[in-house]
């Protein structure tokens, strides 16, 4: 997984085929005037997904991986906390869905990372991830996940 600023993508162009465009979605659309919805780049090799919705409660959710594409999450506007853990041997609650792609794991996050304004994460199918919790309370955030295919 990487977190880092936005002003740092160029830094991470190498790691996938396919991701240098959404970076480029990324720095060359208006994220803060988009609507929610689904947004073609490239095919089913590259689209985003804008969202908007009040943060939850970590108690309530359980931790997600992916296996044909990688999530680049951007933060629009607003905080959230994403818990993270590497998978490896855990029991799943939801075998892996090809046709949606996830699984989901019930395990708590080893650890939380603050998603902000500005910040990107990328997670590949290795990385379990748990996006849309609260920081410190419930609050109302718009983000955009670019799904990037393997």
């Amino acid at each position: 997984m990487v977190i880092d600023n936005i002003s740092n993508s160029k830094r991470y162009t190498s790691l996938y085929p396919h991701i240098m465009q959404a970076f480029n979605y990324l720095h060359t659309t208006d994220l803060n005037n988009i609507a929610p919805g689904k947004y073609a780049i490239d095919g089913d090799n590259v689209f985003a997904i804008v969202q908007e919705y009040t943060t939850l409660d970590a108690a309530n959710e359980q931790m997600e991986a992916h296996r044909k594409y990688i999530d680049v999450q951007y933060m629009i506007i607003g905080t959230e906390l994403v818990g993270h853990a590497f998978l490896a041997d855990q029991k799943l609650s939801k075998e892996y869905n090809e046709q949606e792609d996830f699984l989901l794991v019930p395990d708590a996050p080893n650890y939380f990372t603050k998603l902000e304004a500005g910040i990107f994460m990328i997670f590949s199918p290795t990385d379990l991830h748990m996006p849309c919790i609260q920081y410190g309370a419930p609050a109302t955030v718009k983000k955009v996940v670019v799904k990037v295919k393997i």
